[in-house]
C-alpha cells in the first residue's frame, strides 16, 4: 500500500504539468543515510513553480507548476545498483518528460501550426561521478502529442559550500531528432510566415545553476536558475520569437526509499 501511495502521488504530480519538460537533470541531493544506502530504491519527488517561455522560442513567459522526481538509487534485477548515489561511479536512471499542449492562437507566429496535444516522454540517462564533477545523458521517446526521440547531455561542478547546502553548475546540450522538430519549430505557409520545415539535430546550447538545502533528513529545498540558447533548424525557425530562453524554478522534494525485490 506505501508502494501504490508513492505511485499515485507521482502520477497526480505530473498530470498538474501545463508546459515544457521534466527530468532527473532536475534535482541532485545525493547524500544517503546509512539507513538509505541500505535500500534498493531512494526518491525525491515533489513539485515547484517555474517561470519560462511559453513554449519553445516564445517570447512571452508563464508562470507554471512542475513535478519534481530523480532518484538517487535505482535497482535493476539482473544488474544489481545502476545508480547508488555515490560520488565516484558509474550510473544508469529513468528518465521522464512532459510538453504540454500549445495551440494555434497562442500566438500570431503559430498561424498555419496545428495543435500539438501534450506529450509524454520516457526513456533512460546515464553518466559518471567523479567527485565533483557529474557526466550525464539523457534519452527519451515521445508519445502522444510527439512521437520523436530528444536528449539532453551535461556536465556540472558540484561543491557543498556548506553544511546541507549543495550547489551545482554547469553546461547543458539538447538534441531533438526529425519527428519533434517537425512537430515543434515546422510551419506552413500563412499570412504571417512562409512556409518552413525543421530538421533535426542539435536544438540548443545553455547552462544551469541550482541550489538544494537539506531542511530535514527527508525535506529538501531547491533554487534553480537555467539559460538555453536556440541553435540550428530551431533557431531559424519563424516560430522562435527569441532564441534566449530563462528559466527559474523554486521547489520541494521529500525524499522516500523502500525495497520491492527480495
Amino acid at each position: 500500500m506505501k508502494l501504490l501511495a508513492k505511485v499515485a502521488l507521482t502520477a497526480a504530480l505530473m498530470a498538474g504539468v501545463s508546459a515544457q519538460a521534466l527530468a532527473d537533470d532536475g534535482i541532485l541531493v545525493d547524500d544517503l543515510t546509512p539507513t538509505e544506502a541500505s535500500k534498493q530504491y531512494v526518491v525525491d519527488i515533489g513539485v515547484a513553480g517555474v517561470i519560462t517561455p511559453k513554449y519553445d522560442g516564445a517570447d512571452d513567459y508563464v508562470v507554471y507548476p512542475l513535478p519534481l522526481f530523480a532518484f538517487s538509487r535505482f535497482y535493476l534485477p539482473g544488474f544489481g545498483q545502476v545508480k547508488d548515489g555515490g560520488t565516484q561511479s558509474l550510473f544508469f536512471y529513468p528518465s521522464f518528460g512532459f510538453v504540454g499542449e500549445r495551440e494555434p492562437s497562442d500566438d500570431a507566429r503559430l498561424a498555419g501550426t496545428k495543435k500539438v496535444d501534450w506529450a509524454g516522454e520516457i526513456g533512460f540517462g546515464g553518466g559518471f561521478r567523479y567527485d565533483a564533477f557529474r557526466m550525464f545523458a539523457e534519452v527519451r521517446h515521445g508519445f502522444n502529442g510527439h512521437t520523436g526521440i530528444v536528449g539532453r547531455a551535461g556536465i556540472d561542478y558540484i561543491t557543498k559550500p556548506m553544511d546541507k547546502l549543495t550547489l551545482a553548475i554547469g553546461p547543458r546540450v539538447d538534441f531533438a531528432d526529425s519527428d519533434y522538430m517537425e512537430t515543434y519549430f515546422s510551419t506552413a505557409s500563412s499570412a504571417v510566415v512562409g512556409a518552413y520545415s525543421a530538421d533535426g539535430g542539435f536544438k540548443s546550447v545553455g547552462a544551469i545553476a541550482r541550489v538544494s538545502y537539506e531542511a530535514t533528513e527527508d525535506v529538501s529545498l531547491h533554487l534553480q536558475g537555467g539559460w538555453d540558447r536556440l541553435i540550428g533548424d530551431a533557431a531559424d525557425s519563424p516560430i522562435s520569437l527569441d532564441d534566449d530562453q530563462f528559466t527559474v524554478a523554486i521547489g520541494a522534494t521529500y525524499r522516500y526509499d523502500f525495497n520491492i525485490f527480495d
